[in-house]
Parts: C-alpha cells; structure tokens; sequence
C-alpha cells in the first residue's frame, strides 16, 4: 500500500512509498484513511527540523490529522465497519508516569511518551492503518468532508478546558476572547469561543483572503493592527501564532483576573527588549494567569468532536482551502501564501 514518509532529520526526504499493510501490533482495528491534514508540525518534520522513526527503522510515516472509515473492527470494540473515526495521536509512555497512567498522557511528566506519525510510530498517511479501539474517536457520519479537523479542534478543546478551570478559581464570569492568528487553529479557537456564547474577536495581519470573511461569518469580529485596538482588556486570550512580541503584547492587554493561553510555539534564537518588572507587576497585580498547553488526551477529542458536529459544516468545510489527491501530496507539503488548511485526500 501507499504511504507518505520521511527520514527523520533530514530535509526534503518525503515521499510516497510502497509499505508493508499496517501490523496487528497497531491496534486491533482497521481503517481506510479518507484525508490527512497538513499542519505545520507536518512542514517541520519535512523540513528536517525533528521527528524519530520506529525503533530499527530509517524511515517515518507521517500524517498526524486523520480521518478514516473504519473496514474492521472487533466485537465489543464499540466501534463498527463504516464508522467515521479519527486516530488520537498520542501514546502514554510505558513507566508510565503518574499522568498518563489515568489517561492523562497530554500532560506527560517524562517525555516518555510515542505519537503517530511524529515520535516513534507510524502516524496515518497511509491508505490503510491500524489503531487500538480506545484510541480511535467516532464522528459524527455528517463530518465526512471536515472530520480531519478534529485533531487540531482537539488542541483547542483542551485549551479552552484549561481556562475554565483556570477560571474556576474564582467568581468570574468571561465576555469577551480574543484569539490571535486566524489559520486552522485559531479558527477553530474562535468557533469554541462563539459556542460559548462570548463577544469573540480575531486579530490576524491578512486583510485578503478568506480569513475575514471566515471570522465574520463566524459571528466573531476580524482586527488587523495593534492588540490595543483590537480588543482592549479581553478576559481571555487564546494565543495561536506564536510570535514572541504579540505573546508579550497580549500579557500587558488582558483584563483583571484574565487568562492568556498559549498555544503557538514560539521560533528560537531572536531576542527582545521587554521591560520584564512592568509584565510582573501587571500580572500580579492584576491576578492575571498565563498557561501554555499542547496535544490533547481522548476527552478533549470527545468534546472537539462535539463541538464540530454543532457547527455549520458548510463553514468547517471553507476552512480547508485546499484538497490535494494522494499522488500529488508533495503538492501539499509546500505552504502556499492563500492556504488556511491543506489535505491530502485518499482514494477510500
């Protein structure tokens, strides 16, 4: 069968190979991959930038944003053949620590952990793989054409769980988000945001483009410019780019008791001025909180998958501006300046 692979630190090594059907030892049920999403994770791995092949192996099969109908299943797995499902990507390591030994392996505390297609295990571009029952989530049969956000939804589900606890801590009633950068994730940030029914607003530097327009017919508000101008003292703040003077920028805008949550990771090696005893004094001060999170456990993509099937599919479906068929996935792996979410589609 066809599958998309790299070498592992090594640019431009990605291509499309012919590989072994997927091993038992993946888990016990079988899915005809329908898409992939390409992310930016998937452009460092191709960059050379990181990721591990498989024990004894040179090569990675990439793709961590999955959607597959499943063509086996077994009994009592709770799932079906014909079931729409996605593959969660993480694994919890084999100690394993006191996180994932309850499921909670987003929160790994020794790094111990594997993940498909980035660390040490096949991940689903391929046209056919295999996946552990309690690791695969079923969809709603109406996210056919935009179940493979479900991955990056499941980031921003955790995410948003992580303010509202944050939250919790005291007597605080949120109106209004902003979130920063209006690519897949912080798309998908302002969606969760307008569910919950807050005054949501999005700054992003593209003033062309389907962005605006994606944000407005969201409900929510599109900003270009200065984060002081584009929504003053929000009471929270989903940070989704990474850039390290808006990280700071967002800091000094929050409301009191506001919750910043980073998302984004920020590049290495560019230094800035920041007046480190003003931020301190505003955030404590302020009873400001500053929280980063990444990947996501099976709960947080029960509630990603909720939350997309409350959606308007027409919307979801706009955020992929581009569908790619497998034999030209090199195609995809090449960010374009007009991209929001690229897929890969496969011929299930």
């Amino acid at each position: 069968m066809r599958a998309i692979t790299i070498v592992p630190g090594q640019a431009g090594s990605a291509r499309l190979d012919q590989v072994e059907e997927p091993s038992l030892s993946y888990g016990s049920v079988l899915v005809d991959t329908l898409a992939i999403g390409v992310c930016g994770t998937d452009l460092e791995l191709v960059a050379g930038e990181y990721g591990w092949a498989p024990p004894g192996r040179e090569r990675l099969g990439i793709g961590h944003e999955s959607l597959g109908r499943v063509a086996e299943a077994p009994p009592g797995s709770g799932l079906d053949a014909g079931d729409l499902v996605v593959g969660i990507v993480r694994r919890p390591d084999p100690v394993p620590c006191p996180s994932c030994a309850v499921g909670e392996w987003d929160m790994c505390r020794n790094g111990r952990y594997t993940e498909r297609g980035i660390k040490e295990l096949d991940g689903f571009g391929s046209e056919r793989y295999r996946v552990e029952p309690e690791f695969a989530v079923r969809l709603d049969p109406g996210l056919e054409r935009a179940g493979v956000l479900l991955e990056p939804a499941s980031v921003l589900a955790k995410a948003w769980e992580q303010v509202e606890r944050i939250g919790a801590r005291s007597q605080w009633t949120p109106e209004r988000v902003l979130v920063t950068g209006a690519g897949p994730i912080g798309l998908l940030a302002a969606l969760l945001g307008v569910q919950r029914g807050l005054e949501t607003h999005v700054l992003d530097r593209v003033t062309e483009g389907p962005k605006p327009d994606l944000v407005a017919d969201l409900g929510a508000t599109y900003h270009t410019g200065p984060v002081a101008d584009a929504c003053p003292q929000p009471d929270v703040v989903i940070e989704c780019t990474g850039v390290g003077q808006l990280v700071f920028d967002v800091m000094i805008a929050l409301a009191p008791d506001g919750i910043v949550c980073l998302t984004g990771v920020s590049a290495a090696g560019r230094a800035l001025s920041v007046d480190a005893g003003a931020l301190n004094r505003e955030l404590v001060l302020q009873n400001n909180a500053i929280v980063g999170t990444v990947n996501a456990n099976r709960r947080h993509y029960e509630a990603a998958a909720k939350a997309l099937a409350q959606a308007d599919p027409g919307w979801l479906e706009r955020l992929v501006t581009r569908r790619v068929p497998v034999e030209r996935c090199q195609d995809a792996l090449e960010r374009r300046p007009d991209d929001v979410k690229v897929v890969v589609e496969f011929p299930g």
